[in-house]
Formats: structure tokens, sequence, C-alpha cells
């Protein structure tokens, strides 16, 4: 299965089109794919998925949530998967950002894509920027400390 690393900066063209980088698109050719899927990611960012890395997901939902708070459960379901899509890439190598997919992660022009292993996050890069100063770079020393990578 592909993994998603590196962080790209890119530029939301006014049609709401952004580029993706050539080797998640090369991964979603290999998938014989012409669709990425997205949802609304924890902290204001969006989740990109390959097709096969979406379907193992929704296979692994069935086990994760047997126990636990039910209403929680559902809720969460609803939002995670009520906010997903499929994403198209086009021709040009460019997903199509719905509206609302957008606004939830208040994208404006500059966004910042970083691949996190089984998924990639997008980000308006302001936002991205702020929250790897608040929760990233004040850890990156203990990082070393609690994983032997």
């Amino acid at each position: 299965m592909h993994s998603f690393f590196g962080t790209h900066q890119y530029t939301l063209d006014p049609k709401n089109r952004l580029f993706l980088p050539p080797e998640y698109r090369a991964a979603l050719g290999g998938e014989k794919a012409s669709h990425f899927m997205i949802a609304s990611g924890f902290e204001d960012c969006l989740y990109l998925y390959l097709p096969s890395q979406w379907e193992a997901l929704l296979d692994s939902d069935q086990e994760s949530f047997k126990s636990g708070d039910k209403q929680e459960v559902r809720a969460f379901k609803r939002f995670f998967f009520g906010s997903a899509g499929r994403a198209p890439v086009d021709g040009q190598g460019r997903v199509l950002l719905e509206s609302r997919h957008k606004d939830y992660a208040g994208l404006k022009k500059q966004v910042t894509i970083v691949g996190v292993g089984n998924k990639a996050e997008i980000w308006d890069t302001a936002r991205w920027n702020a929250y790897s100063a608040r929760n990233i770079k004040p850890r990156a020393a203990r990082f070393g400390k609690i994983y032997d990578l």
C-alpha cells in the first residue's frame, strides 16, 4: 500500500482546483483509479485518501467501533463519513475541491499538503504554519526520546 510523505506547497486556483504532488498522482494511477477520497480532518484540515486506503478504512471501521459510547460513534461517523466525497483528478493533475471542503478547512489561496503515512492532509498554509509552530516545533526535541526511527 502506498504511503504519503513530504510537505508540499501549492496554490488553489480561482475555480477551487488544487495540484497534487506527482508521486500522489502516480500512486493513484497505480490503482487504476481516477479519483481520491476527501473528508474533513480533525484540526481544520482535509484528509486525502487513495481509494484503496479509503476502503481499508471502511473495513477497519467495522471493528473499531464495536465498543464505546454508541451516540459518540454515530456522531463521529456522521461527521467523518458524511463529509467525505470523491475528488476526481483532471488531465492536468488537479483535484476540484468542493466548496464545503474548502470552507471547512478555511482554504484560501496558499495550500500546504502534508503526507502523514496512510493519508495526506490539506491545510491552508497560514493555518499549517500556526499549527506547526504551536504543536510540532515545541515537541521536536522530544520526538527522538519517544520514537526510535
